[in-house]
């Protein structure tokens, strides 16, 4: 099962979506864990702080759990 993380906007940055889901300490610890391992979203590694993340998008961290992005709407 997936913890929904809510978003108040359209889109989100996965670097704000990790920070937001209190997974890592700092923003320096998120732009090293993916430039190192990264993350999988909706099935596919992505090592981008960038990528936009919408609605039902899927993201997958090892060791740390599964999350989906669901709307406040």
């Amino acid at each position: 099962m997936h913890e929904k993380i809510e978003i108040e906007t359209e889109y989100i940055t996965l670097g704000q979506f990790l920070k937001l889901a209190n997974i890592f300490e700092s923003g320096g610890m998120i732009k090293g864990f993916l430039q190192e391992q990264g993350v999988d979203v909706n099935g596919e590694k992505e090592h981008r702080r960038g990528r936009k993340l919408y609605e039902d998008d899927v993201v997958e961290i090892d060791n740390a759990g599964s999350y989906i992005v669901a709307s406040k709407k």
